[in-house]
């Protein structure tokens, strides 16, 4: 801590001991600067990020298809399947495929979906609501906060 110092004065003093003058905070004001070696400064700020990126996590979507005929012991299946997904903290694409004449019964799609959510639901909550686009209709799972 020097304290307020000329410019010229600054990049002096930073030449006498061969290290670099850094803006620290390029404020108009009040700028302040520090005496310091930049290379090793760079190289440690490039390592903390390195060190931040491989420690978050990224989520997938994992996709779970339906069909409006899918028999019980297959949807059981399904259901499985997508709380493992989010046991994992992945968020899970729910697709029911209408087919043909299926189009005229989206009410029936709207509660399978329903009852999906219902059983997936200690491991995760609704995060879009069900909506119908074109011939499929979506509804995407998110994992619950408070499980760990």
């Amino acid at each position: 801590m020097v304290g307020v110092v000329q410019t010229e004065d600054a990049l002096a003093q930073a030449r006498r001991t061969n290290l670099d003058l850094v803006l620290v905070s390029p404020d108009p004001k009040n700028p302040v600067g520090k005496i310091m070696d930049y290379g090793k400064y760079a190289y440690d700020q490039a390592k903390r990020e390195r060190e931040a990126r491989r420690n978050q996590k990224t989520t997938e979507v994992k996709e779970v298809q339906l069909k409006l005929t899918t028999e019980a012991h297959d949807l059981d299946f399904k259901i499985r399947n997508a709380i493992r997904f989010l046991e994992a903290g992945d968020r899970v694409k729910v697709v029911i495929r209408f087919r043909g004449r299926e189009m005229a019964h989206q009410d029936q799609g709207y509660d399978v979906m329903k009852k999906f959510a219902e059983a997936c639901s200690e491991k995760g909550v609704v995060d879009r609501p069900p909506r119908s686009e074109g011939r499929h209709m979506i509804m995407y799972l998110a994992p619950r906060k408070d499980q760990d």
